[in-house]
């Protein structure tokens, strides 16, 4: 009798066998209810982080919310990497698959391509080090070489970056070398006012200060009283006064087009001859 007619007869005899056909549906049944209690898990591990962090909001011990927003991504994500992990694992096991040589397999081709995989272990430390030394978190306006926007997740290999006109970003975090973050410290906007030769600069400074002292009670993102620091530069025709404003993280823009508008209003008001330049 030919190989593949022995072989094609043991195989219709084993699965003809009532034990083959209870051991697979044991094997079902157990992958099943591996999947579902993974999944249990984890939407119970994620609602357990959750609450734990809502607890620390409301905690006098409070620590950084802007920490605490990339620390809850971060244990989010390893709690379904770990669980996927383990449910795999057991996965395996069920359909009598032998994971610990497999694991040993595993083990060597991973230390053999390990020596090529340099990258991505500088990606995962620099990740470690950006996270618990809070350089950015979540939600923080930053910088990263020509890419600029605010932070929608930190992960242990990546960094993802949103713009202002919604490209998104995606930087390994083992090429990050510096970093700007406009998130941290209060920001300042500058904005330049044109008055002519013929104007009269020390009412217009007068006038314009005394308009500068009531905005921090119209605007709550401005810090303190604006400043008319005085003549910027004299041009062949103008002369450039310098007007700033100290506001909190990353409303500078907004503050800015706030200030020209105000400047604008003073001037009609005043019926003095200016003109408001865009910010420096």
């Amino acid at each position: 009798m030919p190989i593949s007619s022995k072989m094609l007869e043991r195989f219709i005899v084993k699965f003809s066998a009532e034990e083959t056909w209870i051991g697979i549906g044991e094997s079902l049944l157990q992958i099943l209810i591996v999947f579902i209690l993974s999944r249990i898990v984890i939407v119970l591990g994620k609602k357990i982080i959750s609450k734990f962090f809502l607890m620390r909001e409301k905690s006098p011990l409070r620590v950084s919310e802007r920490r605490d927003a990339t620390l809850l991504r971060l244990l989010k994500n390893v709690l379904t990497y770990t669980v996927n992990f383990i449910t795999i694992i057991m996965i395996l096991e069920a359909v009598h698959i032998e994971v610990k040589a497999l694991l040993a397999g595993a083990g060597i081709i991973g230390l053999a391509i390990g020596f090529g995989a340099q990258s991505l272990v500088k990606d995962v430390i620099m990740g470690f080090f950006i996270i618990f030394e809070d350089q950015f978190s979540v939600g923080d306006q930053i910088k990263i070489k020509d890419y600029e926007g605010e932070v929608v997740e930190i992960g242990l290999r990546t960094t993802k970056i949103k713009s202002s006109i919604g490209q998104l970003f995606v930087i390994p975090n083992g090429s990050i070398l510096e970093v700007t973050n406009f998130s941290i410290l209060n920001s300042v906007t500058v904005v330049d006012l044109t008055l002519p030769y013929d104007g009269d600069i020390e009412r217009a400074e007068r006038t314009i200060s005394h308009m500068l002292e009531s905005l921090p009670a119209k605007y709550e993102d401005i810090v303190k009283t604006p400043q008319v620091l005085g003549i910027q530069s004299l041009n062949p025709s103008d002369v450039v006064l310098r007007i700033t404003a100290e506001t909190i993280p990353t409303r500078n823009y907004y503050i800015g087009r706030v200030l020209r508008k105000e400047l604008k209003n003073c001037i009609d008001e005043n019926y003095l001859k200016a003109t408001v330049q865009e910010e420096a």
